[in-house]
């Protein structure tokens, strides 16, 4: 619930559901009355989210997907976190200093934070997560931020200096990580260990129970540094379908879930759900793509990926997926954004400009089926996508019917999401894909799109190299000041866009329901979530998990 830096894929929001027929909920859930309300919080409940997929891995720095690093944000905490207006500010830091034009930082912990075994969180712990993550026997996509450390160095029991060799405009951003137990990890094969289905933290909420397939709940951590939350329990119930969990919220087994546009702007509203549920709706930070595989000999000519582009109509994407709520991407970037660069203007949708590409390819229909060829083999290709994501099944059926309009075959696949990360996406195996990543504040990159991450577990799963674009990862994120840096990701854009590794889709609206018993929501630049352990729930309108 949490703001995280870490870039991991997007798959729970907006999503489109196949299965809502846009009634009232099946057991109405009660309007609360504004009068009823306490006037201070009350302690105890539960609150209950779904969930698409099953979190893969519960020691975070070896996960990538959405579930791990949301359970982990509740379970872990880090030397910084995000406030409300996308700041980093102190958490398990009492304070910090930038020094030396950045090439120096010091950190203070706190010493009010105990693990829930009961053991005091101490820079040895920052430390062995600090090595670990850099250890090259640590499967991880995110040793590259640490790599850059010159020296690691305790200065006492609660503090620590880092140094590098040059300036790192995401050092602070990249120490907003989940700290993990030395005392506990230290010596266990970490790929291998009981603490990956059975974390011990020091965040808000402690494991409670894990039933695999099924649900997850969390129990409040009594001896939490910034005070118990208030709300006793988070359950998050695996359902890998939104059209599933839409008839669950209906059904008031669920007190919030991500909306898509059909429900958000026709079937939440009226008797059973004006005073019964709040919804809010804001550009979310994330952007869904279309990427393609570069082992694929087909799309290693760019005027093949550009006439791609040019076969996509993104106006009908946000009107036919995303019901108007969200925009068309152009880029990595978010639009507004210091470092999305505006002169860059996005393709239009023009097929026939496709067709003149293609044939420039060597693609043409020589037998008169209907069906570009070349050298004997027709163009067909599959595009692969999580299941239960029916915005992104959707999203793909438009997209088959614009490419087969230009002569291009397209089949269609969805995957469940463990085997969908663990077999398709990990190991390269798919021509093209659907997916989604998250955009941060910090316009570094690097980890998806440098060639090193190119490799079987790495974020640049499509093998996308070019040593310019290496060269520009490399400068832009050792430039701290943002006039030096953005002609540098003005340039990483401007690349991206030419060479189309990725198809830029959309950026979605993020729209949130949430059953109007919890109280002290309150929206803002991060969201809805960045205070959840603020949350609570009147006595009288609590449950039990």
């Amino acid at each position: 619930m949490r703001l995280k830096n870490l870039l991991v894929p997007l798959f729970c929001l907006m999503l489109l559901s196949a299965c809502s027929d846009g009634g009232g909920p099946a057991t109405p859930v009660a309007p609360v009355n504004p009068a009823d309300i306490p006037a201070e919080p009350e302690q105890g409940g539960t609150l209950v989210q779904p969930m698409l997929g099953e979190p893969s891995n519960l020691i975070t720095i070896l996960s990538s997907d959405q579930p791990s690093h949301m359970i982990g944000s509740e379970i872990y905490v880090s030397l910084l976190k995000y406030d409300k207006d996308i700041n980093l500010v102190p958490y398990a830091a009492e304070s910090y200093e930038v020094l030396n034009g950045g090439k120096l930082l010091k950190f203070k912990l706190r010493r009010d934070i105990y693990w829930t075994d009961g053991v005091q969180l101490t820079a040895d712990d920052v430390e062995f997560t600090y090595r670990l993550t850099i250890d090259p026997k640590t499967p991880t996509a995110y040793a590259g931020n640490f790599k850059l450390v010159k020296e690691f160095r305790k200065t006492g029991k609660f503090s620590f200096e880092v140094t590098y060799d040059q300036p790192f405009a995401k050092a602070l951003v990249s120490w907003a990580t989940d700290i993990l137990p030395k005392h506990l990890l230290e010596g266990e094969n970490i790929v291998d260990t009981k603490y990956s289905r059975a974390p011990v933290g020091a965040g808000p909420y402690m494991l409670k129970e894990w039933t695999a397939g099924s649900r997850i709940v969390l129990e409040a951590n009594p001896n939490y540094f910034e005070g118990k939350p208030y709300i006793d329990h988070l359950v998050y119930r695996m359902i890998p379908d939104m059209g599933t969990q839409f008839l669950e919220l209906k059904a008031g087994n669920l007190d919030m879930m991500g909306l898509d546009p059909l429900q958000y702007l026709y079937q939440t509203s009226g008797p059973g759900w004006d005073g019964s549920f709040r919804k809010f709706k804001f550009l979310s930070f994330g952007y869904s793509f279309l990427g393609f595989n570069f082992r694929h000999p087909f799309f290693q000519d760019v005027r093949v990926r550009r006439a791609i582009d040019y076969a996509i109509d993104r106006r009908e994407l946000v009107k036919g997926v995303l019901y108007g709520l969200g925009e068309a991407a152009n880029g990595p970037y978010k639009p507004g954004t210091w470092q999305y660069d505006a002169n860059i203007k996005p393709r239009p949708y023009d097929p026939d400009k496709a067709r003149e590409l293609l044939a420039e390819a060597g693609w043409t229909d020589s037998d008169g089926d209907g069906w570009l060829d070349k050298d004997g083999k027709r163009f067909v290709f599959s595009i692969i996508t999580n299941q239960g994501n029916t915005q992104r099944s959707k999203t793909g059926v438009i997209l088959q019917q614009r490419l087969k309009d230009v002569g291009i075959q397209v089949s269609l696949r969805t995957v469940e999401w463990a085997a969908f990360i663990k077999e398709f996406i990990d190991k390269g195996r798919f021509d093209a894909i659907i997916l989604g990543w998250n955009i941060l504040q910090d316009p570094d990159i690097y980890n998806v799109w440098h060639s090193s991450k190119a490799v079987d577990g790495g974020l640049n799963f499509i093998r996308y190299t070019n040593p310019e674009l290496d060269d520009l990862l490399e400068r832009g994120r050792h430039l701290v000041r943002e006039e030096e840096r953005k002609p540098i990701y003005d340039r990483v854009q401007e690349i991206l866009h030419d060479e189309v590794p990725y198809c830029f889709l959309y950026i979605p609206m993020s729209l949130p329901i949430v059953q109007a018993r919890i109280q002290n929501i309150k929206a803002a630049p991060a969201g809805i979530g960045y205070n959840s352990e603020k949350w609570w729930i009147p006595r009288r309108l609590q449950h039990q998990p």
